[in-house]
């Protein structure tokens, strides 16, 4: 038989078993309780675009997300009845939207977030699709500029905010002075997200919250939107007999600056886009079934001269690595040859293109030739002068005050590239430049 004291020590131990039993199947279920103080739901909310809100082509779907008790693990988003995809980012998320295709009228946006262990209420819009049906302008053209500049980790290689507000000029200008639809011009800039301290502080809003003089698409210079908007950007420039095309690439080109020439001499050029890399034949590739006679490609970033089929000096690139840019009907010009480095300021931009942009909008560049080597000059006795300026022109201006200005010394070393086959292929051939406002 047991002793007293045997009793009383068996009887603590089960009151403690049965306490401790009691309390961890309580704590779960006070913890895992969905009104629970322990584990509150995440909280998601939509900051643009607003209920009822009319939106066209690339829609960049953004806004909140928080949880007080767990780490926000997702952010998901549903159209109509799809499935659920993820959005990119948790706290300050944003979702790309594509609408091209899509027929117009509502759609139902629906947004959750999630922490692992459950999901917030489902936040709701419905917006408007509102795709332009007709060019109200008159004008066959289209542009598209694309720059990735400030990835997301802190380091030197950061190119500011420089990059979008010379898309933003160069697109101003096109609409204001050369007849392009603003419905026909498409932004994408970093991952849709610019941000504070010229690009090197965090995001702050979304490119398409930023208020805007004009309506054009913003969205972030990721691949799959990079495609989309070429891929529309043909299909659409296809249907008309006169359609005109200008393509813009501005970010950090791929190479390495401690390799012999980059590590370019048997690479394919390649520019950075927020998730991927772009290379010269991805972009052949994409404007193969391009039909426009008038087309400006221009890349601006390291060891680019690739894009123009060409290595440096207006040397030809060997024939196994072509583009496949360069066609009858399109000027192809790069910031740089194969083997060099570009530069850019971080408030204005890549320098090419500033001065290629200058060259063309104060007429200086009116006259300009090709120059030995390509390097340019001044036309003589103004013969080549008409009051236009083609885009050949500001390329050879360009590649003259590189080379010419004590201004621009630092730059000296730059080698743009060229591949001019406008009107068509062949040097007696490519004589008529290319100009931009020509209406």
């Amino acid at each position: 038989m047991l002793s007293n004291k045997s009793k009383f020590v068996i009887f603590i131990f089960t009151l403690i078993v049965i306490f401790s039993v009691t309390f961890l199947f309580t704590s779960y279920l006070i913890t895992n309780s969905p009104t629970s103080s322990f584990n509150k739901k995440p909280s998601v909310k939509i900051l643009y675009p607003e209920d009822e809100m009319s939106v066209f082509d690339l829609v960049m779907i953004s806004g909140t997300a928080s949880d007080v008790t767990n780490k926000l693990i997702d952010v998901e988003v549903k159209v109509n009845d799809n499935s659920w995809r993820n959005a990119t980012g948790t706290y300050n998320w944003s979702f790309n939207w594509n609408t091209y295709e899509l027929p117009d009228g509502y759609y139902e946006i629906q947004v959750r977030a999630g922490d692992g262990k459950s999901y917030s209420d489902v936040e709701k819009v419905e917006l408007y699709v509102n795709n332009p049906d007709e060019i109200l302008s008159g004008e066959h053209k289209w542009a598209l500029f694309v720059a990735a500049d400030n990835f997301a980790k802190d380091n030197e290689s950061k190119l500011g905010n420089g990059g979008l507000y010379l898309a933003e000029n160069i697109s101003s200008y096109l609409v204001e002075n050369c007849g392009y639809p603003t419905s026909n011009v498409i932004i994408l800039f970093d991952d849709g997200w610019i941000r504070s301290d010229n690009g090197y502080g965090s995001p702050i809003q979304t490119l398409q919250q930023r208020p805007h003089r004009y309506r054009m698409s913003y969205g972030g210079a990721i691949k799959e939107n990079v495609v989309a908007a070429i891929d529309y950007i043909v299909d659409e420039s296809n249907k008309f007999d006169d359609s005109e095309v200008f393509i813009w690439v501005f970010g950090h080109g791929y190479g390495t600056e401690s390799r012999v020439a980059g590590g370019k001499i048997l690479e394919r050029s390649a520019v950075f886009l927020w998730d991927d890399v772009l290379t010269d034949k991805d972009l052949g590739d994409l404007l193969s079934d391009l039909k426009s006679k008038k087309t400006s490609i221009i890349i601006d970033a390291c060891y680019s001269g690739g894009f123009a089929d060409k290595t440096i000096f207006n040397l030809p690139e060997i024939s196994i690595f072509s583009s496949g840019l360069a066609k009858p009907g399109r000027v192809v010009i790069t910031g740089e040859s194969k083997f060099r480095l570009g530069y850019a300021i971080t408030t204005s931009g890549p320098v090419f293109s500033q001065i290629w942009f200058y060259g063309i909008t104060s007429g200086y560049a009116d006259g300009f030739r090709q120059g030995i080597l390509h390097t340019g000059r001044p036309t003589r006795l103004g013969v080549f002068k008409d009051g236009k300026v083609s885009v050949e022109e500001a390329y050879y201006y360009t590649r003259f005050m590189l080379k010419s200005q004590m201004s621009l010394k630092d730059f000296s070393q730059m080698e743009p590239e060229i591949n001019d086959q406008y009107p068509n292929r062949g040097l007696l051939r490519s004589m008529n430049g290319l100009i931009l406002c020509s209406n």
